[in-house]
């Protein structure tokens, strides 16, 4: 059974940093690409970085660009995504995906269940 568990969001004041950890089972990482999308109340949900099964490529939406960083450890089976400078606009449900494209996260085909990120004072 496919199944991926995010953890390690919470409420951070503007500036601060955060690490999500995506824990994957019934499959490994050799075989999805995985990303991290959000949704914040009120708005689309939106890409925020994805990293490849084939080489450890990593891609990154406007947003997360040289803030955000994603990183797998294949041997627990867990995506990370470190978050830092964060910003009030960055407050939303974060969620995993898996993509079987495995180059890029176009069309996941399975997602997890979301950690909140409250970024306030």
């Amino acid at each position: 059974q496919v199944q991926l568990v995010e953890s390690g969001g919470g409420l951070v004041q503007p500036g601060g940093s955060l690490r999500l950890s995506c824990a994957v089972s019934g499959f490994t990482l050799d075989d999805y690409a995985i990303g991290w999308f959000r949704q914040a109340p009120g708005k689309e949900r939106e890409g925020v970085s994805c990293i490849s099964s084939e080489d450890g490529s990593t891609y990154y939406g406007d947003s997360a660009k040289g803030r955000f960083t994603i990183s797998r450890d294949n041997a627990k089976n867990t995506v990370y995504l470190q978050m830092n400078s964060l910003k009030p606009e960055d407050t939303a449900v974060y969620y995993c995906a898996a993509d079987s494209d495995r180059w890029s996260c176009p069309a996941p085909d399975y997602w997890g269940q979301g950690t909140q990120v409250t970024v306030s004072l």
